[in-house]
């Protein structure tokens, strides 16, 4: 029996095959939260310097996904690879640093955790096939990229862009949507909140949000279709409401204070992909 006979013969096994690589590449997402930001960083450092006719910069070591190995950012210690086994290593060292003692953030076994949980349901969800193999693909994008949002406030065109033509590419066979529905939902995705900028921008003299959350929403266009959109602008903007009500009131957080978009409409592209159908003809049932 191969693999695939086997994991279409046995659901649980390609469920929990798919928990495991969850966890592996939520462990890798960690490294993508961390870096990107950092290597974007850098990119805009040597174009300003460029700009100002400056000479480049000495040549440093390098710094991208791969290298340099991962370390303690406090002490600089080295992980080795029984360190980053994900979320056993955390437990195993008590979340601190095996070297120097410093704390490490709980960030990364929940970033695990939750990637882990979350493919094993695609694979529940879906079943082995091409479905749940895209589906894993989109839920990764999107767990990097809100993770990022909420530190820096950044959707990177080097996740958004590909992920869009990867939802149209996804598409061409129909796995999601459609491929004119792909097609318009990422055109109408991207013109749906560039005009809620503008107006807002109009009425305010303020930018209410990034052209990152364009991109993202037209991504997730790209993927579902035009139809899954309001009910995934519908299902972010009532989380966003509400985590950023319950900042005001409990964090005592001002009304000034940004709050990144891209974490609900990511989760709104999640549950829109899982129950998006369902929650439709819920809702048209009332009428």
């Amino acid at each position: 029996m191969t693999v695939i006979e086997l994991f279409q013969s046995t659901p649980a096994a390609f469920v929990a095959v798919a928990t495991v690589v969850g966890l592996m590449v939520g462990s890798f997402l960690n490294v993508v939260v961390h870096r990107l930001p950092k290597m974007m960083e850098r990119e805009w450092q040597a174009q300003c310097a460029e700009l100002r006719g400056e000479a480049p910069a000495a040549e440093t070591a390098p710094y991208n996904l791969v290298v340099p190995r991962s370390a303690c950012p406090a002490c600089g210690h080295p992980i080795a690879a029984w360190e980053n086994i994900p979320i056993l290593s955390y437990v195993w060292l008590k979340g601190r640093c095996r070297h120097c003692s410093h704390s490490i953030s709980p960030r990364y076994p929940v970033v695990e955790s939750f990637t882990g949980l979350v493919s094993g349901y695609a694979a529940w969800h879906f079943g082995f096939g091409p479905q749940a193999l895209a589906a894993l693909a989109f839920c990764w994008t999107l767990i990097a990229l809100t993770f990022i949002d909420l530190d820096t406030q950044l959707l990177p065109d080097s996740l958004t862009q590909p992920l869009i033509w990867g939802g149209l590419l996804v598409n061409l066979g129909g796995t999601f949507a459609p491929l004119p529905a792909a097609l318009m939902g990422a055109v109408v995705g991207y013109l749906a909140l560039w005009s809620v900028y503008w107006l807002f921008k109009l009425a305010t003299g303020k930018e209410g949000m990034g052209y990152g959350d364009f991109k993202l929403l037209a991504a997730i266009g790209a993927w579902l279709g035009w139809q899954m959109l309001p009910l995934a602008i519908l299902l972010s903007s009532l989380v966003g409401a509400a985590v950023g009500i319950a900042l005001m009131v409990f964090a005592r957080r001002g009304r000034d204070v940004p709050i990144p978009f891209g974490p609900y409409l990511a989760g709104g592209g999640v549950i829109a992909l899982f129950w998006g159908t369902e929650l439709t003809r819920a809702y048209l049932g009332f009428f």
